[in-house]
């Protein structure tokens, strides 16, 4: 099959190697020039573990290709998916799906024989109908179908999601359409993934329902979190507990700071936006983010109090920056909140993260960035670890004691073991953990 893939970000570049895996010829196509140059060097403009090489071996078999003339793109194609930006509208947390619409309007002038145009953005319910009226009022004689395919790629985990997937989820509403994208995606059915084929609105909704009730139940765990702390009880114990239960699973049950990144924030926004414009409120939703906004500026809070009430003066060492490990991506972060707020406070901020510090530089001000973790902690009067980076886990804590001015640490991603930290001297404090903090 051939591929237009329009957008070269995050999810088209993903997904455009990923297709040239399967088999199929890809052009990736973007505005930004400059991106597209960087890519036919073999320069990676984000970090995502294993792309480069999959990019790398895709453009060595010529089957994945880079541009920024859709029209040449688009008029070869047997599928085209719209794979831009659906940022956070301001003003009232919809998604504005203008370059969405953007491009259907230029995909309407390039296809030339029958096309199956595919959103595979993140967007509202109703965006695929919205997508086909531009296109028939711009060519009421093209052949062509409009259909869904959502991504649920995880950051740091996106090729083997795509390549592995739990399930691909299709809106289509003619069988022509539905043969092309069973033919794309053929090479599951050799793992037998399953495909849920439905119609283009619940495809849609299903996507922002998947993430809705992942964020939900990162912020549940959270709050118990918050419980845990009051009562003494242990909330990696209680998330087991739950978690063992088929019903609950046990993943996304790991309390910290709050969730950020590049889906959950606005997709939470724009589903409850979407809901209120239906007369459906998700108050479930909308509570969800009102308690995580809250979470990530109170983090700030737990690192002064541990403190003693000020951190005025005080050298505060900062291990993780972005919203989460095996990604450079800093998209609504809680070290956004956290870092901003300790040097209001009077801090000076002294940080390491191994992928973020180029894209941190140029959201955080006056912050001292690292080499290493170390470098992080030496001269600290308190170390906070905000992102639970693989490689942290590892760090040497005796290490870390002779090189800090004072031996305490704000652990909010629980890395650490308590017992262990406090029998070595550390003043200590976790998230949602019992015990004396030395």
């Amino acid at each position: 099959m051939r591929i237009a893939m329009i957008g070269s970000g995050y999810v088209g570049l993903v997904s455009g190697a990923c297709f040239a895996q399967f088999g199929h010829d890809v052009a990736c196509v973007d505005k930004e020039a400059a991106k597209i140059e960087r890519l036919r060097r073999g320069e990676i403009p984000i970090y995502e573990p294993g792309l480069d090489r999959l990019v790398a071996d895709n453009v060595r078999s010529g089957r994945l290709t880079f541009s920024t003339h859709l029209a040449d793109a688009v008029g070869n194609a047997d599928a085209v998916f719209i794979a831009v930006g659906t940022p956070t509208r301001r003003g009232d947390g919809h998604a504005d799906l203008s370059y969405v619409y953007a491009a259907a309007a230029e995909i309407a002038q390039a296809i030339t024989g029958y096309t199956v145009i595919v959103t595979k953005s993140t967007v509202p319910v109703g965006t695929g109908r919205e997508v086909a009226r531009i296109i028939r009022e711009s060519r009421p004689a093209a052949e062509f179908d409009v259909a869904s395919n959502p991504e649920f790629l995880r950051e740091g985990a996106a090729i083997e999601d795509f390549m592995k997937p739990d399930r691909v989820v299709i809106g289509v509403e003619s069988q022509r359409a539905r043969d092309v994208m069973a033919a794309i995606y053929r090479p599951l059915n050799l793992i037998q993934t399953p495909m849920v084929f439905t119609n283009i609105e619940t495809a849609e909704v299903t996507k922002y329902a998947g993430n809705a009730f992942l964020a939900t139940k990162i912020t549940f765990i959270n709050e118990i979190a918050d419980l845990c702390e009051k009562v003494g009880a242990d909330v990696h114990d209680v998330a087991r507990g739950i978690g063992l239960d088929g019903r609950i699973g046990r993943k996304f049950l790991h309390p910290g700071p709050g969730f950020g990144g590049s889906c959950f924030p606005k997709d939470t926004l724009a589903l409850a936006y979407t809901a209120r414009e239906a007369n459906a409120p998700q108050t479930i939703v909308e509570q969800v983010i009102q308690v995580n906004n809250g979470r990530k500026k109170r983090m700030a809070r737990k690192v002064i109090d541990f403190c003693g009430g000020s951190v005025a003066g005080l050298t505060v060492g900062v291990l993780g920056l972005t919203f989460k490990p095996n990604t450079d991506d800093m998209r609504d972060a809680p070290s956004l909140d956290i870092v901003p707020a300790l040097q209001a406070a009077g801090a000076r901020i002294v940080a390491f993260d191994p992928e973020g510090m180029e894209e941190a530089g140029r959201l955080l001000k006056d912050v001292t960035f690292t080499r290493t973790a170390y470098e992080a902690a030496t001269g600290a009067d308190v170390l906070l670890v905000i992102t639970e980076w693989h490689e942290f886990r590892g760090l040497d804590p005796r290490r870390i004691k002779e090189l800090m001015r004072q031996p305490r640490i704000v652990d909010l991603r629980n890395i650490f073991d308590p017992g262990e930290m406090r029998a070595l001297g550390f003043t200590y404090e976790g998230v949602g953990r019992p015990g004396p903090r030395s």
